[in-house]
């Protein structure tokens, strides 16, 4: 392990290292859609909406002219394909609404919560995701994720990998890259973290896409932290 004794923050992705995205939409979608008499493959709108979640950011970056889209919007308009494509019916407006704030409804990992709140007596932690301030506060809110603040890609009209997001998050700070940390179960977000001078601690949720999951098993980079969970990350940062 590196010298992290300059480190003052951390900083989360949120969609998969914090929260259990898949396991919660569909267990969520499937109580609703009981109480609203409608009947569909929940798990396979679930993996296709995540499948196109890349590509829609993809979209906001190759166009803008068209300005900033925030991920409840992007969401919104993913769904309303998928719906179509899945030839599900008789959603009304307020249901397409009710599925789109399903992301701000997702449970945590069981090590989240506890791991965070161990990591904030020491440190500023926030989560750095792709998902807008409305969507990261009514998830803090729901699983009762303790954090400092909410910085999110919305603040900095920009999506992550984008340097924007991480430097972006450090000058909010008012700290220098190698004095933020980011934690991250996706190796490709911390090598963009990492190439941009902040600190790097990777956990591995080898579930997160259940029987889909084909990379991310471990971790693939130099990071400065490999830890199995939260509680890991914060044992080796003396919290």
């Amino acid at each position: 392990m590196s010298d992290l004794s300059a480190v003052k923050a951390l900083i989360f992705d949120v969609f998969g290292t914090v929260v259990d995205w898949r396991t919660s939409l569909i267990t969520d979608f499937m109580w609703w859609s009981r109480q609203r008499g409608i009947s569909a493959d929940w798990t396979a709108l679930v993996d296709g909406w995540r499948a196109v979640y890349s590509a829609s950011m993809d979209d906001v970056r190759k166009h803008p002219e068209r300005g900033y889209v925030m991920l409840d919007d992007l969401h919104r308009r993913s769904l309303e394909k998928l719906v179509e494509q899945f030839a599900i019916k008789g959603l009304t407006d307020a249901d397409l609404d009710y599925l789109t704030k399903g992301w701000h409804r997702l449970n945590p990992w069981p090590d989240s919560v506890a791991g965070l709140t161990r990591l904030k007596t020491k440190f500023v932690i926030s989560p750095l995701s792709n998902g807008n301030v409305a969507l990261l506060t009514n998830m803090a809110k729901f699983a009762g994720l303790p954090w400092d603040l909410i910085m999110s890609a919305e603040l900095f009209e920009h999506y992550k990998p984008d340097p924007e997001t991480y430097l972006g998050a450090a000058k909010l700070l008012c700290l220098k890259p190698g004095e933020v940390m980011m934690v991250a179960a996706h190796n490709g977000d911390l090598a963009a973290a990492q190439k941009n001078g902040l600190k790097t601690a990777f956990v591995a949720r080898p579930t997160e896409y259940g029987p889909h999951q084909k990379v991310d098993f471990e971790a693939t980079g130099a990071w400065d932290i490999v830890a199995k969970d939260f509680g890991g990350i914060a044992d080796k940062l003396g919290c």
